[in-house]
């Protein structure tokens, strides 16, 4: 029988009550405990954390039962936590590993397991690979009861575990400034395990913070947990409605950042990143280069070079940003699926720390977000993103995978091809400085096609143009 139990960019993620069950975590957990000792990597503890999904706090104890018995101690957590605190707490306490109990922005049915390595990295690809071949050779699983574990102190409860990752946002942050604006500001957890770190944060500047859908829901409302346009309607009329300065919103394990302007309009990812990159080498005299993925908007190209400085492209994958900031010493990396972090925070993607530092940015420059955006915009051009995420029969994979990634066959495009990239997926580049990307989802079965032109009209046209190419 083929071995279900994959992982994907941001690491194994299944539905829950098919793959994602307790065997199948507990095999996961036996893995990585093979994996720890193959590696002579049991001697530092392993900090479990768990986001508020259906499931997440049964699966982390499940996880920390298998490692108990193996003679690993666990550091475990007393309520649900954001993904950056596990990453921060690796890096910061110099552990080999950590473990999030996470589907990220997943819908709701979802659920699964993100591995966290040395530095507080997303585990890589040559890790990940390792691990899926010592789980297919397992079939007995060993393990030690909960409750027992902790009495004979193998498991070990962390009374609280946020301070430092608290502390070390806040001195990165100017509190000044932000305790003289005064922000006013409303903050949508999206049902997630974002909502302590970021109240602390902002209550410690002196800001005014509101909150809305801060409940526990495994179903988060009805809708994705994700902050993207679609999902924060009700974020949206509250800024407005209440006169807010701003409106922030964040996925359900903490990692992806949505902003909304005091007008209602959406910030997107991109937009955020380009703002705060330019924020933080024009207003804060940051020196260095910038990173995104192959699917992030090309303004940040136009942004560095006005600086005289380079915009790196890596593939999807956050491990390639961070691995990046660090080669090329740049200020800031991030992705336009709503991830990002700063050069001298974790590895991996921050949201709690980029919507504090949002708020810097707003307090400082004293605009509003979409003036801001309205003036690069008026110096650099307009860029417009758009992207769709197409579904299709699991026997068109292989269909789609020759036609596009084999034989590199591509649509007929109004506009002149310049170059098409293969290294993650098919980019194609056009003369013109517009792009359209498309590849398959490391955890959805899905093709997803982002395209990027002047206008969005142009940009959906590119993503029709495929359409019709894969009759998809």
């Amino acid at each position: 029988m083929e071995n279900t139990i994959k992982f994907g960019t941001g690491g194994w993620r299944a539905v829950i009550g098919e793959d994602f069950i307790c065997s199948n975590i507990r095999l996961v957990a036996a893995g990585i405990l093979e994996l720890m000792k193959s590696e002579n990597k049991t001697d530092k503890p392993v900090i479990i954390g768990f986001d508020r999904r259906f499931l997440s706090e049964n699966a982390a104890k499940w996880v920390a039962e298998v490692l108990a018995h193996g003679g690993v101690t666990v550091w475990f957590m007393h309520r649900s936590v954001p993904t950056p605190l596990v990453m921060h707490t690796v890096k910061d306490k110099g552990l080999h590993y950590g473990i999030e109990i996470t589907a990220s922005h997943n819908p709701s049915e979802y659920n699964g397991i993100k591995l966290i390595v040395d530095e507080g990295r997303d585990a890589p690809l040559e890790t990940t690979g390792k691990l899926e071949k010592i789980i297919e050779k397992l079939s007995d699983v060993k393990y030690t009861e909960f409750d027992t574990a902790v009495s004979e102190g193998k498991i070990v409860y962390l009374n609280n575990p946020f301070n430092k990752f608290l502390d070390d946002i806040i001195g990165l942050l100017d509190t000044n400034a932000l305790r003289e604006r005064g922000l006013r500001v409303v903050f949508d957890s999206m049902h997630g395990s974002g909502t302590y770190p970021l109240l602390v944060i902002f209550h410690t500047a002196r800001c005014t913070i509101d909150t809305i859908n801060i409940n526990k829901d495994a179903y988060f409302g009805g809708l994705m947990p994700a902050p993207s346009e679609k999902s924060l309607n009700l974020l949206r009329d509250t800024v407005v409605k209440g006169g807010y300065d701003l409106g922030i919103a964040m996925d359900g394990d903490g990692d992806r950042l949505g902003v909304i302007d005091r007008n209602g309009r959406y910030i997107n990812a991109n937009e955020i990143l380009c703002m705060l990159y330019y924020y933080l080498v024009k207003y804060k005299g940051w020196k260095g280069p910038v990173v995104r993925n192959l699917a992030t908007t090309h303004m940040l190209d136009k942004i560095a070079e006005s600086f005289g400085e380079k915009c790196y492209e890596v593939p999807v994958g956050f491990k390639y940003i961070s691995s990046m900031i660090d080669e090329a010493d740049a200020v800031l990396g991030g992705e336009s699926s709503g991830g990002l972090t700063v050069r001298g925070h974790i590895h991996g993607k921050d949201s709690v720390y980029a919507a504090s530092l949002f708020a810097e940015m707003i307090s400082v420059v004293d605009k509003s977000a979409s003036e801001i955006m309205d003036e690069l915009e008026r110096e650099f051009g307009k860029f417009v993103m758009v992207e769709d995420n197409l579904r299709f029969a699991p026997e068109y994979k292989s269909v789609i995978n020759k036609l596009v990634f084999e034989d590199k066959k591509l649509p007929e495009f109004a506009v002149n091809v310049d170059h098409v990239n293969y290294e993650d997926g098919c980019k194609v580049y056009f003369e013109d400085g517009s792009f359209v990307i498309c590849r398959f989802s490391g955890t959805e079965p899905l093709l997803r096609i982002f395209a990027e032109s002047n206008s969005r009209s142009a940009a959906a046209e590119y993503i029709s143009d495929f359409r019709e190419f894969l009759k998809i």
